[in-house]
């Protein structure tokens, strides 16, 4: 086992459409945090984190078709937006009136969009290099959507042939575009790679690699940026991707608290980072 996560409880949930898998950390009676990874990431998103905010009760879904979670049907796609009602039967599963929101890149822009639409059901946003969803020019929607549907049709059913060596794996995950230490790496791999007849493979559904057929425009995000009742705490990595992507939406948010600091695209999974956020959470949910 990954040392990161040592610490770490699986956990299962059985809801309507199919079954989620996950992590947590602290135990049921403390103040719960709902936390929500990036794409192509999984729980283990938050392993370094979460050990560091003892005081509160860690809940950590494997989104649908990421880690150990079911894949959703066979030609359904990927949207953020279902996240949203998988969440919301989660909470209730879980008997939580309201809890806060710790949500990493994808995992925040879903984030955003569960506050907006579940006001009451979140006392805090905490984003990590994320707050919106990619937009786009409405002018510019039917020719994305033409594309999305051609490239669906090249490319599903497509798989990848995986590798000989975990270490080639582990390898191809630290020097990604938004690569991680190897302990980081080490603990998203035990997650999203499986072992099948004698080479590694990811087992996150590839539908999720393919272009959304429906996208939101700027207008949109900014009407749901509009309905987020909740503070909004937003770290900003030095070397990451959220100055660009948020520009033009902060002035729409109510409650918006912005914190700058060094790091990577997974500052969270930097042993420094961690330890920024954790003591900004620590703090401010307190408060």
């Amino acid at each position: 086992m990954s040392k990161l996560l040592a610490q770490a409880q699986p956990f299962s949930a059985s809801l309507k459409a199919l079954e989620l898998q996950g992590l947590s950390w602290g135990t049921p009676t403390q103040e719960p945090i709902l936390a929500l990874h990036g794409w192509l990431d999984n729980a283990a998103s938050f392993s370094r984190l979460a050990p560091l905010c003892p005081d509160f009760y860690w809940l950590a879904p494997d989104l649908a078709g990421h880690g150990f979670s079911d894949h959703r049907p066979r030609g359904v796609p990927y949207y953020l937006w279902d996240n949203l009602a998988d969440l919301a039967e989660l909470q209730t599963q879980q008997g939580w009136g309201a809890s806060h929101l710790v949500a990493h890149s994808m995992g925040a822009a879903v984030a955003t969009l569960y506050a907006a639409v579940y006001p009451e059901r979140v006392k805090s946003l905490w984003l990590i290099d994320g707050m919106v969803p990619v937009t786009y020019l409405e002018e510019d929607l039917p020719l994305r959507m033409r594309e999305a549907i051609e490239k669906r049709t090249l490319l599903e059913g497509r798989t990848s042939l995986g590798y000989g060596r975990y270490e080639d794996a582990l390898q191809a995950r630290m020097q990604s575009r938004f690569g991680v230490d190897q302990e980081a790496a080490e603990a998203l791999l035990a997650r999203s790679l499986s072992q099948r007849q004698g080479r590694w493979v990811w087992h996150t559904d590839p539908a999720l690699r393919l272009t959304s057929v429906l996208r939101l425009s700027e207008a949109q995000v900014r009407g749901f940026l509009q309905a987020v009742q909740c503070p909004i705490t937003l770290f900003m990595p030095q070397a990451g991707i959220a100055e660009t992507l948020t520009q033009g939406y902060r002035d729409y948010v109510k409650h918006l608290e912005v914190v700058h600091l060094p790091g990577g695209h997974h500052v969270h999974l930097e042993v420094q980072g961690a330890e920024v956020i954790a003591a900004c959470l620590q703090r401010g949910i307190h408060f």
